[in-house]
């Protein structure tokens, strides 16, 4: 795995993620549970949108400008808020790929990877 995180590892592993599926809508990657769109990328592939608390993504932004970004004005409406895959490792990408998944499926099958996985979600 590479020092920073790549539009390649991120598909790769939201591909493992239960009820996760992969589209190409309008020359972008995303990524849906059913309907609900959880995880998108710039068609540059530089940045990745993902679900996220509304009531938090400002803080988030605000502690680390460097990595986080708001939306557009558009889809400020909606849980999101936007990386740099540049800035982030790994380790972080997969904690920011699972807290949003489990912000969009069922509590039961968010409660059932954690527990088959050993992870602790934010969800």
């Amino acid at each position: 795995m590479s020092a920073v995180a790549t539009m390649a590892e991120v598909r790769a592993f939201a591909a493992t993620l239960p009820r996760s599926s992969e589209a190409f809508v309008r020359g972008r990657v995303k990524f849906r549970i059913g309907r609900i769109v959880w995880l998108a990328f710039s068609k540059d592939g530089s940045t990745m949108g993902f679900a996220f608390p509304r009531e938090w993504r400002q803080a988030l932004v605000d502690a680390e400008p460097e990595k986080f970004s708001l939306p557009s004005e558009h889809d400020m409406r909606y849980h999101w808020v936007h990386v740099r895959l540049d800035a982030i490792g790994e380790e972080e990408m997969r904690d920011l790929v699972e807290d949003a998944w489990a912000f969009c499926v069922p509590k039961s099958v968010a409660e059932e990877y954690a527990a088959t996985h050993g992870v602790g979600l934010d969800s």
